[in-house]
């Protein structure tokens, strides 16, 4: 069974930056697509980006040019690089795998992490 435990949340200013990272457990990641999803208190969970098996990646307009994201088979990690952070983006964030495997994005979230609290605030 594949376990997903994010890490590297925390509170960041306006403008700062963040990395999150998602280590997997329990299978490779290497033919599966991976993705982030955030949830904002009061609104519904939101995909942010998804790296394919093949390296293409897709993000959410609202992040494209500020986040980026990578994954290393090798470790079985996924990180997901956030800079110029906004108030906006406060949310926890989740890293998400579909278990179809060669999938595209968007993913479809059959394994979930517990979640990260990432806090946008001055």
């Amino acid at each position: 069974q594949l376990q997903l435990v994010e890490s590297g949340g925390g509170l960041v200013q306006p403008g700062g930056s963040l990395r999150l990272s998602c280590a997997a457990s329990g299978s490779t990641l290497y033919y599966y697509t991976i993705g982030w999803f955030r949830q904002a208190p009061g609104k519904e969970r939101e995909g942010v980006s998804c790296i394919v098996a093949n390296s293409n990646r897709w993000y959410a307009d609202s992040v494209k040019g500020r986040f980026t994201i990578s994954r290393d088979d090798a470790k079985n990690m996924v990180y997901l690089q956030m800079n110029s952070l906004k108030p906006e983006d406060t949310a926890i964030y989740y890293c998400a795998v579909d278990s179809r495997p060669l999938s595209g994005c968007p993913l479809r979230g059959d394994f979930w992490g517990q979640g990260t609290q990432v806090t946008v605030s001055s």
